[in-house]
């Protein structure tokens, strides 16, 4: 999930630069309509006006979209034949995007236009993002109903509830959020499947988020 950073800190961002590509992504964030072609065509406006009316110049922008930020091999298909002609990038993608963006062209700036919020997913009804996975390298989904404890949970516990939630409800916010571990017991009530609530979960292993973490494509 990812949130547009406040135009005063992208304009200071962009600071003298005179000519600016703004990199969409229509991977994640564009899914969200947070980078997608409409987004990039609506920043290159507030850009251009906020410009003229607050420094009292023009700055060349282009736009483009591509796929997905966190994928070089798209990325230079659409910037390579541009980068010269660029003193700046500013990428609607996320925190990935931008680093390999940075990685790809040392010598130009790249400009985050978003806060890498987390991995979640949207609920149209209310228009709320909801954090549901921490990437933390052991998955125990199978075990917990299809309902991450480690994300959903405000403690993080892996064996629960605590004393701490009363009628469904989570102590930490003010009562106001489900308690992860009553939503998974509903779960696998319903699915018949209490036995897995009953497993002891040994303390998590901490050490699989120890950060920066490298994986092998080989699946080493």
């Amino acid at each position: 999930m990812v949130r547009k950073k406040p135009m005063d800190q992208i304009l200071a961002m962009i600071g003298e630069c005179k000519n600016l590509l703004i990199l969409g992504c229509d991977g994640c964030a564009g899914v969200y309509q947070e980078g997608g072609r409409k987004q990039v065509e609506l920043m290159k406006t507030a850009i251009e006006m906020a410009e003229e009316v607050k420094k009292g110049r023009k700055v060349n922008i282009l736009t483009d979209v591509v796929e997905r930020q966190c994928e070089s091999s798209f990325c230079a298909s659409v910037v390579n034949p541009v980068i010269h002609n660029v003193d700046a990038i500013l990428s609607l993608g996320c925190g990935v995007g931008v680093q390999v963006l940075a990685d790809m062209y040392p010598n130009t700036l790249i400009i985050p236009g978003h806060d890498t919020m987390f991995i979640g997913v949207e609920d149209r009804e209310s228009g709320m993002f909801h954090e549901l996975c921490k990437a933390c390298g052991s998955c125990l989904l199978y075990e917990t109903g299809g309902i991450c404890p480690v994300a959903r949970c405000a403690k993080s516990l892996l064996n629960g509830p605590c004393g701490g939630q009363s009628k469904g409800k989570c102590e930490v916010g003010g009562w106001k959020k489900d308690c992860a571990w009553v939503l998974i017991y509903n779960r696998l009530k319903d699915r018949e499947r209490l036995d897995l609530f009953t497993v002891f979960r040994a303390p998590k292993d901490f050490r699989e988020m120890q950060h920066p973490r490298e994986f092998s494509a080989s699946g080493g």
